[in-house]
């Protein structure tokens, strides 16, 4: 497979870590969101070494033929073991048994990585190969070792992490719930290129050739799986932002409805810094709202909300709906008869920088 493809997936990896690196500074005693930026390093990292072309310059500069195959292995299992962090962070629990059971992990599949190096040095891969290691040395003593303990080590860190987001996944709701299944199907593609590069490995062992199982199908799914972990973890962060977007837009037609439109072009002072804060554009409008409803009070009649309360019930919508569509029924008349409209108490907030309030 073409070394750009390795290249472009590992760019896109990066590219959503340096969208956190800004959290990372302001939370660096956070060991989940340490442990969230691990995986998409890693992640980056095990894609631009897999890439043949980074294959080749590895070895070339080191001047050990297949020296790249560990540093590959060694990059991988570091990542399994981050995403298995990851999990046990997010669950939380004791912090002491959280850490007792980190730091396990950490020491196991620290003595993996090392004993791949080892075996590494013990065996004996003269042949430079860049796409087809896995199975052109499946049979070579401690090489074929090497590749058998690292897929082993991946696929237990696919299995573990893929049963413990499914069975919290059945406990939780919202945005970690989705979270967890976006994680449950990216695991079990990091379970299915485990089991088709050990397959293609069985298969050298048995005199059979299934190398492009190993070669060409394998990469495809590691970067469904890279995509899909990605996802997973970075959807309880953006989550609630895409919510607060969507009721900040979905409020827009109220809020101009009840704000006169030359207070609506008007600025707003912020703080430079705030000025990517949708929770606080949020709060403005609603503000606005609720002082344009307050203003609104004298002009409000519940002959217009219980009428069309009735109507809504009558054409076959629930109660709760009905309920509102009466309530801005009352709102929009009132609004509309020309009662006073609200300003938005621009002078108690900050003066640095202006940004519009809609």
């Amino acid at each position: 497979m073409d070394s750009l493809f390795y290249y472009l997936t590992a760019l896109i990896l990066w590219t959503g870590l340096v969208l956190k690196v800004p959290a990372l500074r302001r939370h660096r005693h956070d060991h989940a969101l340490r442990a969230l930026c691990a995986v998409v390093l890693l992640a980056g990292i095990s894609f631009t070494l897999s890439a043949p072309a980074s294959v080749t310059t590895v070895n070339r500069l080191a001047g050990v033929p297949n020296i790249a195959a560990p540093l590959v292995y060694a990059s991988v299992t570091a990542f399994s073991a981050a995403c298995l962090i990851v999990i046990i962070y997010w669950r939380g629990g004791d912090p002491d048994r959280v850490g007792r059971i980190v730091r396990s992990w950490m020491i196991a599949y620290a003595t993996v990585i090392a004993c791949l190096w080892v075996l590494f040095a013990l065996g004996d891969a003269p042949v430079e190969r860049r796409v087809d290691l896995d199975t052109y040395y499946a049979n070579t003593p401690y090489i074929g070792e090497m590749i058998t303990l690292y897929l082993l080590a991946h696929l237990v860190a696919a299995i573990t992490t893929t049963t413990l987001c499914w069975r919290w996944s059945r406990q939780v709701t919202g945005w970690t719930h989705k979270a967890l299944v976006l994680l449950v199907l990216g695991w079990l593609c990091n379970a299915v290129f485990g089991v088709v590069k050990l397959a293609a490995v069985m298969g050298r062992w048995t005199g059979h050739h299934w190398d492009s199982l190993s070669s060409n199908f394998a990469p495809g799914v590691a970067a469904i799986a890279a995509a899909l972990v990605t996802a997973g973890y970075a959807l309880p962060l953006i989550g609630p932002r895409i919510e607060t977007i969507a009721l900040y837009t979905r409020l827009g037609p109220l809020f101009r409805l009840l704000v006169d439109p030359a207070d609506r072009q008007q600025w707003v002072p912020l703080a430079w810094r705030s000025i990517g804060n949708t929770h606080l554009r949020l709060v403005h409008r609603q503000t606005g709202i609720r002082d344009g409803i307050t203003r609104l009070g004298p002009h409000l009649d519940d002959r217009v909300r219980e009428d069309a309360c009735k109507r809504a019930l009558s054409s076959g919508v629930s109660l709760p709906q009905a309920q509102a569509i009466g309530t801005a029924a009352m709102v929009a008349v009132a609004a509309r008869a020309g009662a006073p409209t609200p300003r938005l108490p621009d002078a108690s907030l900050p003066r640095s920088t202006r940004i519009w309030r809609t």
